[in-house]
């Protein structure tokens, strides 16, 4: 088997596969560290949840669908801890470090799964009406905002622009297209029509949208 250098799904715009060819593909081992395994599962389970959330207060079957992505990408993740827990166990001590990695990894494929049982309401139609109204009553919401040629923001990052700083808004994901980058990092550019997934308060969203939109220079 050759060695693939093992990359993450976060912070770069992709074209993420269909989540159903994804599960079905057979799964290879790709030799990595664990601190990069643990970190992405990390991160992951912190964006999935938000994203479940996203899809069902939007309605959205297209954030549920990345949702069912980052599920399988997970389950993959913790395959990979897996064996790499076995190749290193040498010893009893070595079994016992390895076993609280793995504890880890399970409780973070457990929030995965959450999240997937969250998106699959968007079929219950009764649930699917409820669920909004009740998120909408949070102290933090999550809102979708989309970019216009005439704002500021176009073509500077996010670090530039202190968008969480400024706002208290933050910017959990971007649909680019057909394309998504999920958890952007400060130097990912804003582009014209991007539809950005925030999370943050009424107060921090009404000043944000109003400076993707154009209406204000810079945010204060």
């Amino acid at each position: 088997m050759k060695n693939k250098k093992h990359r993450g799904i976060l912070g770069r715009l992709q074209r993420t596969p269909k989540w159903e060819k994804e599960e079905f593909t057979e799964i290879e081992y790709e030799p990595t560290t664990v601190k990069e395994l643990l970190t992405e599962m990390k991160d992951i389970s912190e964006l999935i949840i938000d994203l479940a959330y996203s899809a069902v207060l939007f309605d959205n079957q297209e954030i549920a669908e990345e949702v069912k992505y980052l599920e399988v990408r997970m389950d993959k993740l913790n395959y990979d801890i897996r064996i790499m827990a076995m190749l290193a166990a040498r010893t009893k001590e070595d079994a016992e470090q390895l076993a609280g990695i793995l504890q880890v990894a399970e409780a973070a494929e457990s929030i995965s799964n959450t999240a997937g049982d969250i998106v699959k309401l968007l079929s219950k139609s009764k649930t699917g009406q409820v669920l909004p109204k009740i998120l909408k009553q949070a102290e933090e919401q999550l809102f979708r905002i989309k970019v216009s040629s005439s704002s500021n923001a176009c073509t500077k990052t996010i670090g530039e622009l202190r968008v969480e700083t400024e706002t208290g808004m933050r910017i959990i994901a971007i649909r680019r297209g057909e394309c998504w980058i999920y958890n952007p990092q400060s130097d990912t550019k804003i582009i014209a029509d991007d539809w950005l997934i925030t999370r943050g308060t009424d107060e921090g969203f009404k000043e944000l949208s109003k400076f993707l939109h154009g209406k204000l220079e810079v945010l204060e």
